[in-house]
């Protein structure tokens, strides 16, 4: 089985969008839902997996894997993949329902108009489409809603189970800066009072004193940029002395090896001497290698809220109208952002500025990522209420520092989820009470 057809199976499997939901039927743990011509295949506590649901299920994953280029498993280890996923599937509901956690109408509506969304329907064609599935619409919702449940469920295990140390990030952002083969730039800044060649001990004592007062003005806590106009002989006082940012190998080894260990902002404890005089050094800034860069997105959104009056599918069918008046030139999105959206953007035509990843709930980043530059979605439903989002330019950019920690914290936790969510799955499968049967005769 290859590693493309994993990742279909385990999409298709875990469920949660587009119409594989109606595909994919959870077992609604009545006996009296199989339909005639089924039959139960398993029980796992008390969640029900019968026949059709799991020839609907291979069928959606074959023909994923087919559009994905894909190979499918021979037909009896196929099925038993499928069989098996599934079973881990009705464990987690199993605990899911067990924690007791609610799902409220709000949340499994704004999953219905994003299943819509994604599938370039609005909510009435949704409908029919599902009815032409075979597929009752409050099952259909009932679905949504335990997926929301396991969803929910299954990343409060991950929470629990998945831990990220500063020591991993740290050895991870090493690592990552070492494969990148670059070096650390330091920004060194100087005042220098000169000591002319063949100077006397009288002229040499008293360029040292002027250099010691420089020192001693800064550590007093005067301005080094200050200080360095008033007493260097450097051609960079001009600058507050800032030599500007290089690698250590390009600075003279005397100064690299008194700035190599000093913290950003930190000054030389003591002066240096050269040929050329006495140096006070200041270590302005020191700036590692990039060890992640991510795409930023600059986008602009319409959002309109929901309320008793406005419900989500009547702000659906307004943003709908505004998509129109954009495509036909008959409106800017700017514009209708100012006249109409409900968030501090909407002054600046609905401008979000320049992103990275994480900035936004998923509800919005992910359709948001999913747009070319200058595409315009469908209706987005989120937390915050039902968006209109445009896309204006993409970058790729170097990290802060503490944006950095978050990518690497990122990194990791993808890297340990899978291996933690087949040790959930062992353990849940270990507990739970499983009743296979064969079919009837």
């Amino acid at each position: 089985m290859t590693e493309h057809l994993r990742s279909t199976l385990g999409a298709a499997l875990v469920c949660g969008a587009l119409l594989c939901a109606a595909a994919t039927e959870q077992a609604q743990a009545q006996a009296s839902t199989v339909q005639v011509g089924d039959y139960i295949v398993a029980v796992v506590n008390q969640e029900l997996l019968t026949a059709r649901e799991i020839d609907q299920r291979m069928s959606a994953v074959r023909d994923a894997a087919l559009r994905a280029g894909a190979e499918v498993p021979p037909p009896d280890e196929f099925r038993r993949k499928v069989i098996d996923t599934m079973l881990d599937e009705r464990a987690q509901m199993s605990y899911a329902r067990d924690l007791g956690v609610k799902i409220d109408e709000v949340e499994v509506e704004r999953a219905v108009l994003n299943v819509a969304a994604q599938n370039q329907m609005t909510p009435v064609q949704l409908r029919a489409r599902l009815v032409q599935e075979g597929m009752d619409y409050t099952r259909f919702r009932n679905n949504l809603r335990d997926q929301i449940l396991v969803d929910r469920a299954r990343e409060r295990e991950m929470q629990i189970r998945i831990r990220i140390t500063d020591a991993d990030i740290d050895t991870l952002l090493e690592k990552k800066r070492q494969q990148s083969g670059g070096k650390p730039e330091y920004n060194v800044a100087q005042i220098l009072v000169t000591v002319p060649d063949g100077a006397s001990d009288a002229v040499v004592g008293e360029r040292r004193a002027r250099a010691e007062a420089a020192l001693t003005r800064v550590k007093a806590g005067e301005s080094f940029e200050a200080v360095a106009l008033e007493m260097s002989d450097d051609v960079n006082k001009a600058t507050g002395g800032a030599m500007g940012l290089r690698a250590l190998d390009r600075l003279p080894d005397v100064f690299a090896e008194r700035v190599r260990d000093l913290q950003t902002g930190e000054l030389s404890p003591t002066l240096l001497r050269t040929g050329a005089g006495f140096h006070v050094l200041k270590l302005q800034e020191r700036r590692d290698v990039a060890a992640f860069t991510v795409v930023q997105t600059h986008a602009r959104h319409i959002l309109l809220r929901v309320t008793p009056q406005v419900d989500q599918m009547t702000a659906a069918r307004r943003l709908m109208d505004y998509k129109r008046q954009i495509a036909s030139g008959a409106n800017s999105f700017e514009r209708l952002a100012q006249e109409h959206s409900e968030d501090g953007s909407a002054q600046q035509g609905g401008d979000l500025g320049w992103t990275s990843p994480g900035t936004f709930v998923p509800e919005f980043e992910e359709p948001m990522n999913a747009l070319p530059i200058g595409g315009v979605s469908d209706p987005i439903a989120s937390r915050f209420g039902v968006h209109l989002i445009r896309v204006d330019e993409r970058r790729q950019s170097a990290l802060d520092a503490k944006q950095e920690r978050e990518q690497a914290r990122s990194l990791l936790r993808e890297e340990r989820y899978p291996i933690a969510l087949a040790e959930w799955n062992r353990e849940l499968r270990a507990r739970a009470y499983v009743e296979l049967r064969e079919p009837p005769q």
